[in-house]
């Protein structure tokens, strides 16, 4: 189970890697050509960074299992969206076959553990807040 604390969902572990992996794509993008600027550029910095905000909003409606394990698994989905436009990025030759595995390794933790969320969100419910899974 990921440690939740008053830092909110920005304690995850799940956010800080998946903020760690959308800021070293926003990092390794700069280097792509500029007639992908509104392509592959924009399409992967936005999927790594819906995995965020997804995180975030679920971790709103935790209370609620079945709300939080759809944003979960809607973040899921953005993360394989990331992983589809690095498949794209790396056969285009504007990253390098290292920096790829390396991405998608860190793309594949982030799922596994968001898999778990999705999974088991009753671990993720507030103190207090009693069993709300009609939701």
């Amino acid at each position: 189970m990921q440690k939740t604390t008053k830092t909110g969902f920005r304690g995850l572990t799940v956010y800080k890697k998946s903020f760690a992996l959308a800021m070293e794509i926003f990092e390794i993008s700069k280097n792509f050509p500029s007639e992908e600027k509104y392509e592959l550029t924009d399409q992967v910095r936005r999927s790594s960074r819906a995995v965020c905000r997804a995180i975030g909003e679920g971790y709103r409606k935790r209370q609620y299992p079945k709300h939080f394990s759809s944003k979960m698994s809607d973040s899921d989905m953005a993360n394989t969206e990331t992983q589809v436009s690095l498949d794209f990025a790396k056969e285009c030759n504007y990253i390098s076959e290292k920096a790829y595995k390396d991405l998608i390794e860190k793309s594949e933790e982030v799922g596994r553990l968001l898999n778990h969320m999705v999974e088991n969100p009753e671990k993720y419910i507030p103190r207090g807040a009693g069993n709300n899974s009609r939701q």
